[in-house]
């Protein structure tokens, strides 16, 4: 397997297009705002409930910036959002670097646009198998597959990519766009690419240890009753 080899970045990235996909929604009426404030032309990208959260919170305004990530990939969103951001657009937009010229034709290829930030946190998955009496079945359902997904690409790609699973850090991040006239820099990229993929790899060791406490014949009888 050949790896990319980058040369080339930029310390500010403007930006321009944010895909918003988050279970914890606090903070989101100030931040999107805001964001929208420094630049008005930027593209939203979101799914599910937070699609329905944001155009709550734009009002008149969602119909020039928001969109469904669904009309973007041309797949519709599967029965209970069991597929959602799970698609090459999607990915394509996270992983290309600003100065290979075979991911920009990529890009022109099919469609896409380069996601400048990426504003997702994970299903409650502590929080509900923390309560009594939880079933096998209510903690499976809450095992996030797209969003550690999502979280890891843009981390992956910091040189380009903000990825922000923290509302703590919204405030943070939009000072630091308006120093910077609507960029971000790689320090900040670097800095949450450190706190994502702490993020992700204290949620997978959860799941881990749940079911490492679960023996099979206890999660058979969860399904045979």
């Amino acid at each position: 397997m050949s790896i990319n080899i980058v040369k080339k970045i930029d310390d500010l990235t403007k930006v321009k297009h944010v895909l918003v996909s988050v279970s914890d929604k606090k903070g989101l009426e100030g931040f999107i705002p805001r964001l929208l404030k420094i630049n008005p032309n930027v593209k939203i990208f979101s799914t599910g409930g937070t699609f329905a959260r944001l155009e709550s919170i734009l009002g008149n305004q969602a119909d020039q910036c928001l969109n469904q990530v669904s009309a973007y990939t041309g797949q519709p969103e599967t029965q209970g959002g069991l597929v959602k951001t799970l698609d090459f657009k999607i990915y394509l937009g996270l992983l290309t670097e600003t100065y290979n010229d075979a991911h920009q034709g990529d890009l022109a290829r099919t469609s896409a646009v380069s996601i400048d930030m990426v504003v997702v946190n994970l299903y409650p998955f502590a929080e509900t198998i923390s309560k009594p009496g939880v079933t096998i079945e209510e903690a499976r359902g809450n095992i996030d597959i797209g969003g550690p997904c999502m979280i890891r690409a843009a981390a992956k790609n910091f040189l380009r990519v903000a990825s922000v699973v923290d509302p703590s850090d919204y405030n943070s991040i939009i000072t630091e766009l308006e120093k910077n006239h609507g960029a971000t820099s790689l320090e900040l990229r670097y800095r949450l690419a450190q706190k994502a993929f702490t993020h992700t790899a204290i949620y997978d060791r959860q799941i881990a240890d749940f079911f490492q406490q679960k023996s099979l014949d206890v999660v058979q009888g969860c399904y045979n009753n």
